[in-house]
């Protein structure tokens, strides 16, 4: 089964979790089979590739023989290799009245596909050690696979089948329908899903970005093969197709291989047109009731998408506010000196179609309120008067020093590659980036944060009632 999406549904972001790498959000996707990989191949999984700066002078812009491009680079360290792909589309194609239909369609294309039910398969995964799998982000539906390079002609081809004839056999496909719908049940009861949800509902209305790419308690269920052999039709085509290679192939067995795995696709996909959007004018302000111990508070607002000139100032003015964890500004203000909560942080995200600053904190009920004003206030002194000088140098170095770190297995960097292409980035931009970042000046600084915060919040609150915080939870949360 695919990996299941977070708020920011694989959006790009800038945050202080773990999978937070440079400007992108690249989430590792962990299946069933990582278990039964054995010793020498987790070896050659985990181990290195070279610094970004080496790497950056070796990538190559390959064609296939048929046409096919990627972005590889070559690194005979390890005899591994990880291949990152995505189509347009994603959940933005789902239909308006079955959100989840390319989520359910990743989770099914490794369940059999030509001659081979599930069982036989999965089992060829799991004997070549092979890790496969799919998701359904905001804007493309995406593709991993790693193996050994001894494996790699049964890699390659069982993905080609999985893309080209995947079964939907009905057993597999309630399967995973119950999965799905067992874990939307359990988000229902989830205060952060649920501010998230609603953060989406808020910020975009009726757009598909305002719809759950996992979809409903009430979609999933009427979702049939028959949409989802219509999603594959419409959206996995050649000519929105977008692969990174990293590994120990040559470039004549790779150009082989890609004609082979995406050669037979249909040439040109069926895309639903998207309209750019604008999120929703701050400030706006939702609650839901629900009985937990602690309140979640989701907040954010309109971003700087992604080709806006203003979008590296706005990148490291947002480390400095709410994305460097422990020096945060924002921690330092909820955390350190009021004793508001745990942990608070806040991130951009951009899309195709628009982009949002979005964070994220959780505190008693009763000091709900008291977290969202120091929160505001503090987003508003940044928005009036930018970051000192200081702050800006140190995020600036801070900044560039992380992208060694960034790229430093062969599957960390091989999504970079993947999620560059897709923001339409140039092939030598792990070269240019730090300059990039070197370049943002005070003055632009003060203009980005102006932009970014100056209008106010769109906030999300989920929990308890101030009075009925003195109340102990009930020992089943549930929605009121």
């Amino acid at each position: 089964m695919a990996g299941q999406e977070t708020l920011r549904d694989r959006l790009s972001h800038q945050g202080p979790r773990p999978q937070a790498r440079g400007e992108t959000f690249v989430s590792v996707l962990i299946t069933r089979r990582a278990a039964l990989i054995g010793s020498a191949a987790a070896l050659a999984l985990t181990s290195l590739v070279p610094s970004p700066s080496r790497a950056a002078a070796r990538i190559q812009r390959l064609v296939s023989p048929g046409g096919i491009e990627a972005w590889f680079v070559q690194d005979a360290t390890v005899p591994l290799i990880a291949m990152e792909y995505a189509f347009g589309g994603g959940a933005s194609q789902d239909p308006a009245a079955k959100p989840g239909t390319g989520n359910m369609v990743a989770s099914l294309l490794d369940e059999g596909s030509g001659d081979l039910d599930s069982k036989t398969f999965h089992e060829r995964l799991d004997r070549r050690a092979i890790e496969l799998s799919f998701s359904s982000s905001r804007d493309s539906f995406r593709g991993s696979l790693r193996m050994l390079k001894e494996n790699k002609d049964e890699a390659f081809d069982l993905l080609r089948s999985a893309l080209s004839a995947p079964r939907f056999e009905a057993a597999d496909v309630e399967r995973i329908r119950n999965q799905v719908l067992s874990s939307l049940r359990r988000e229902s009861t989830s205060p952060t899903s649920l501010a998230g949800r609603k953060f989406l509902e808020v910020a975009f209305g009726s757009h598909p970005y305002g719809r759950s790419s996992k979809g409903t308690l009430e979609s999933v269920p009427t979702i049939d093969v028959t949409d989802m052999r219509d999603y594959v039709a419409r959206v996995i085509a050649r000519d929105t197709l977008r692969i990174a290679v990293v590994g120990d192939v040559d470039p004549d067995t790779l150009g082989k291989l890609l004609d082979k795995t995406f050669g037979g696709l249909k040439a040109k996909a069926n895309l639903t047109p998207v309209a750019d959007v604008v999120a929703a004018k701050p400030p706006q302000r939702a609650f839901i009731p629900l009985d937990v111990p602690q309140t979640v508070v989701t907040f954010g607002g309109p971003g700087i998408l992604r080709h806006d000139p203003d979008f590296m100032a706005a990148y490291v003015v947002n480390h400095i506010l709410g994305g460097s964890g422990l020096s945060s500004r924002l921690y330092r203000e909820v955390r350190e000196k009021r004793g508001l909560a745990y942990s608070v942080y806040e991130s951009l995200t951009w899309m195709e179609h628009s982009a949002l600053f979005i964070g994220n904190t959780g505190t008693r009920a009763d000091r709900a309120g008291e977290t969202v004003d120091a929160i505001e206030r503090e987003i508003r002194r940044m928005a009036e008067e930018g970051p000192t000088q200081k702050e800006l140098d140190d995020a600036k170095s801070y900044l560039k020093g992380s992208q060694m770190l960034a790229l430093d297995t062969s599957s960390k960097l091989a999504q970079a590659l993947l999620q560059y292409q897709l923001d339409k980035l140039p092939i030598d931009y792990i070269e240019k980036r730090n300059g990039l970042v070197d370049a943002v000046t005070l003055e632009d600084a003060k203009r980005a944060s102006k932009r970014l915060w100056g209008q106010g919040l769109l906030t999300v609150i989920v929990g308890r009632t101030p009075q009925a915080a003195a109340q102990p939870a009930a020992s089943t949360p549930r929605a009121n």
